[in-house]
């Protein structure tokens, strides 16, 4: 990753799964917006998809990341054009799983079982805060 480049989560385990999703600098020709991926990577199937992200979405990330902590399961961006990532706590394999769904451009949903640590939503705060630190004066109020 460059510099400009900070992860906003990485969601993995010891079995080879990973869902993250990436800042990657400014929205090219969109003021106040940066450009994103989510990319999923397994041992078996592996993908990314373009994501913009604006100020609002990092905000209703934070409220999803309160919902996890609370035992709620989340759909982030499921609302708005483009993919969108949901969080199962208690997925078909007895672990949390990660769907990553872009009924827009692949039409594809992935699902992926992975085993979280304790402590994940309180590194995905440090990682959401680390992305607001590099990136809070190029994001538009909204």
């Amino acid at each position: 990753m460059t510099a400009e480049q900070l992860d906003l989560a990485l969601l993995c385990d010891d079995q080879g799964n990973s869902v993250r999703i990436t800042v990657l600098g400014p929205l090219q020709g969109v003021a106040g917006g940066l450009s994103g991926e989510i990319v999923v990577d397994t041992p078996f199937v592996a993908g990314r998809v373009a994501r913009s992200l604006w100020r609002s979405r990092l905000t209703s990330w934070a409220e999803a990341l309160d919902r996890l902590e609370a035992g709620e399961e989340i759909a982030w961006l499921h609302v708005q054009r483009g993919p969108s990532v949901y969080i199962h706590l208690n997925g078909e394999r007895d672990c949390p799983e990660v769907v990553v769904e872009d009924d827009l451009v692949s039409m594809t949903t992935v699902r992926v079982p992975i085993d979280l640590p304790s402590d994940w939503t309180a590194t995905h705060r440090d990682l959401l805060a680390a992305v607001l630190d590099a990136w809070d004066w190029h994001l538009s109020p909204e």
